[in-house]
């Protein structure tokens, strides 16, 4: 091998090497296991989530995030940011107040169980949530383990933003639905 043969073949795997490293850092690939997030994902869904965007930014309210499953670490959770660090939260009668102020939620098809938050509370404006965490809950709130079940979740405790849908290539889409607080 020629000395320009060997610079091109080491250029090309510092380059391979280079560009590994950048995708494992920066995104992941997520297999969505259950029906927690339905009908906005569905068991088996593929996505790709960005573990880069939280150190850019704090998350947002309707970003659906990737967490260790406080139930159990050995697993991976896929839920959406409700609420934010110091919201009054409320929960009564399958409507989320933020505020006071109700949140519409376009992803949320039907909501039939008691999911009520904070339970059994006399609080009028809900409880405040703590700075640095997050109260975070599935789409799908008659079968979802969530900040109901399991509390707050704090912001070293979110992996990544899920930020596309890859599979099925039926669905590819940006994971972009975000809840509006209601007028008036």
């Amino acid at each position: 091998m020629t000395k320009g043969a060997a610079r091109d073949v080491l250029e090309v795997l510092v380059l391979a090497l280079g560009l590994y490293l950048l995708a494992t850092t920066t995104i992941q690939t997520v297999h969505v296991v259950g029906l927690s997030m339905s009908p906005t994902l569905s068991d088996n869904d593929l996505l790709i989530a960005s573990k880069i965007d939280y150190r850019l930014h704090d998350p947002e309210r309707g970003d659906i995030i990737i967490l260790k499953s406080p139930i159990d670490p050995g697993r991976d959770y896929i839920k959406r940011v409700i609420g934010l660090p110091f919201d009054h939260l409320l929960i009564r009668n399958h409507h989320v107040l933020i505020n006071g102020v109700g949140l519409e939620e376009p992803y949320v098809q039907s909501w039939a169980g008691n999911g009520d938050f904070p339970p059994q509370s006399d609080a009028v404006d809900g409880q405040v949530i703590p700075s640095g965490m997050y109260f975070v809950m599935g789409d799908n709130r008659d079968h979802s383990s969530d900040s109901r079940l399991f509390g707050y979740v704090s912001r070293d405790e979110i992996d990544g933003k899920a930020v596309l849908r890859v599979w099925p290539w039926s669905h590819l889409s940006l994971l972009d639905v975000h809840p509006t607080l209601a007028r008036g």
